[in-house]
């Protein structure tokens, strides 16, 4: 225990633990970080090449029915089928299937009947020729169907062969036309210098052609009926593998028997990959250790002895909270140090600076505090006072109608209430806001928006673009006034000398996308600066000349509050818009 006792082997050591811990720590999380991000992303690529190999198989099954169809449209096939003559349709198919370059081709008469074959045996050209994809065809229905075969998979494009319509409703079926492509190991090996993984094609549970070797066919086998990413080891190389149904309406699984290409992904170079990362933490780790071994034993050796009289003194101005008190500088040996003495000299500064700072703040924050509660006042009730201004204008009117008085004398009543209410807000501007829900029309809301905002000062007309489909929303009416009032001023402002660009200057719209009602207030004013434009919502921050910098800030406290989202974008010199998106199911929180 004695090793402990000393205040300089206690940090020593407990500086090299924390490296130790520290380094271990950084280890570990970075080589779990690195492993699974890259297991991630090699799954990632797998998945990717699984959907490029079905894009490609999908254009190719596509591009192969056209060419079917091309040739079974031709004349001169029409002609040899018409004779049903299976000699001179033998000579057609071959000159064909040369052009093609198809693996097979297959021609059936009127009654399903082989004519011609070429590419495969005849008995495969039989089994091709009973099946289903014949008769369809011969009912004017096109079809591909696959086929196992001993080198791979056979996908067959089978086409109706038509006499020319010649004006009739329903042409003369004259036959069928097969054309097949084989799904073999030259076919995998293209698709692997395309997307870098190894490819197999199998069928009914085995595997007819890849790019790995047969000697692993047995093992690729339990595979091809497995769902998902899997791991398999071949010749003690780890392999992802992923299986992808060849037949558009079939899903991987173990009742999976149809066609299937297997897609793997060697992990080698992952592996590879990791090793590498995983040395040069380690020696990075090791460097990191013994430099901050050697590093907290100097500092250990410079800070104990001189310490403890400085951070006596510390502790008591921490505790107290008493800025005046200070260091003693002839208090011993221990402060004969010169960095000791200097950092007692500064430390003694620092608090009779601190406290005359603290001073100085108080006062320069209640008159910072007083002049910010002025503008905010003053910014916030200037608006309803033009609103009792115009209804005043309005009473002294001479012969006015009953209707008139009520009208204005209930406005000036509702912005007397507004005034008290935005009193209220700046004085509680940093507590909580106490929201009254109810359902309210957005229209109609957004219209008596628009009229008060014009109504506040000179300014272009605000247009309304208002979607009828947009439904009753659960919120607050009279802060949701507030803060689209307050937009449509600004956004009135930004375009004060626009008059040069095309009407309209300032639009408010409307519309209901999903669960969201979306409110957008738009100008062709001078737009804002991009170093300016994620600071709009900052209290107090404005460039226009005698803003308050609040009326934005209010909005978003109020969109926020009403369970909403207030983004902006803007471009300089061509406008700005301000969008609002509300929830339609889900009510606004309470309070905010």
């Amino acid at each position: 225990m004695r090793l402990l006792s000393s205040l300089r082997n206690r940090i020593f050591l407990t500086s090299a633990l924390v490296a130790v811990l520290s380094m271990g720590a950084a280890i570990y999380v970075v080589s779990q970080h690195v492993t699974r991000d890259a297991e991630t992303a090699l799954q990632r690529e797998i998945l990717a090449t699984g959907a490029l190999v079905e894009n490609l198989r999908t254009t190719r099954t596509q591009t192969d029915t056209v060419m079917a169809r091309l040739v079974a449209d031709l004349p001169k096939l029409r002609a040899a089928v018409s004779t049903n003559d299976p000699p001179t349709v033998e000579g057609v198919a071959a000159e064909y299937q040369m052009q093609l370059k198809s693996n097979l081709l297959l021609v059936t008469n009127k009654s399903g009947a082989v004519l011609a074959t070429g590419g495969t045996p005849a008995r495969t050209a039989t089994i091709i020729a009973s099946q289903p994809a014949v008769h369809d065809a011969l009912q004017g229905r096109e079809s591909v169907s696959l086929l196992p075969q001993p080198n791979g998979v056979l996908q067959v494009v089978t086409v109706p062969i038509e006499q020319a319509s010649l004006g009739l409703s329903r042409p003369e079926m004259l036959g069928t036309l097969s054309v097949g492509f084989l799904l073999d190991d030259g076919l995998a090996a293209q698709l692997k210098a395309i997307t870098g993984c190894d490819i197999a094609f199998g069928m009914d549970g085995q595997v007819l052609s890849s790019t790995i070797p047969r000697s692993h066919y047995a093992d690729l086998a339990g595979l091809l009926r497995s769902s998902g990413i899997s791991h398999i080891s071949l010749a003690g190389e780890q392999y992802i593998a992923l299986p992808r149904p060849l037949s558009p309406d079939a899903e991987p699984g173990p009742l999976q028997s149809g066609p299937v290409a297997l897609i793997l992904r060697s992990q080698a170079e992952q592996v590879r990959f990791l090793q590498t990362i995983h040395r040069d933490l380690e020696v990075t780790a090791l460097v990191a250790l013994a430099l901050a071994t050697v590093l907290s034993f100097a500092v250990a050796r410079t800070i104990t002895r001189p310490l403890a009289a400085i951070t006596d003194v510390m502790r008591e101005v921490a505790a107290t909270g008493d800025v005046t008190r200070k260091i003693a500088l002839a208090s011993g040996r221990r402060l004969d140090d010169e960095d000791t003495r200097l950092l007692a000299t500064t430390f003694n500064t620092l608090t009779d600076s601190i406290a005359r700072f603290q001073r100085e703040i108080g006062q320069r924050e209640r008159l910072s505090s007083l002049g910010r509660l002025s503008t905010v006042i003053a910014h916030e009730v200037r608006n309803p006072l033009m609103i009792i201004k115009a209804s005043l204008h309005a009473l002294r009117q001479p012969d006015l109608e009953p209707a008139a008085i009520r009208e204005a004398l209930v406005d000036i009543d509702g912005e007397v209430a507004r005034l008290n209410r935005i009193v209220n807000e700046v004085l509680d501007f940093a507590r909580p806001i106490t929201f009254e829900l109810a359902p309210t029309d957005i229209n109609a809301l957004c219209r008596e928006s628009a009229a008060a905002a014009q109504t506040a000062g000179a300014g272009p007309p605000v247009e309304l673009h208002l979607d009828a489909s947009v439904p009753p929303l659960t919120t607050d009416h009279a802060r949701l006034r507030q803060a689209l009032v307050n937009m449509l001023v600004n956004a009135r402002h930004a375009v004060d000398g626009q008059a040069a660009k095309p009407a309209p200057l300032v639009t408010l719209s409307t519309r209901c996308d999903g669960a969201r009602a979306t409110i957008v207030v738009a100008d062709q004013g001078v737009g804002i600066e991009s170093a300016d434009l994620p600071r709009v919502f900052d209290p107090f921050f404005t460039t226009k000349r005698g803003g308050t910098g609040l009326g934005l800030a209010i909005a978003k406290n109020i969109i926020d509050g009403l369970g909403g989202t207030l983004g902006v974008t803007s471009t300089l010199g061509v406008g700005t818009e301000l969008r609002i998106d509300l929830p339609l199911d889900a009510p606004a929180t309470p309070s905010q």
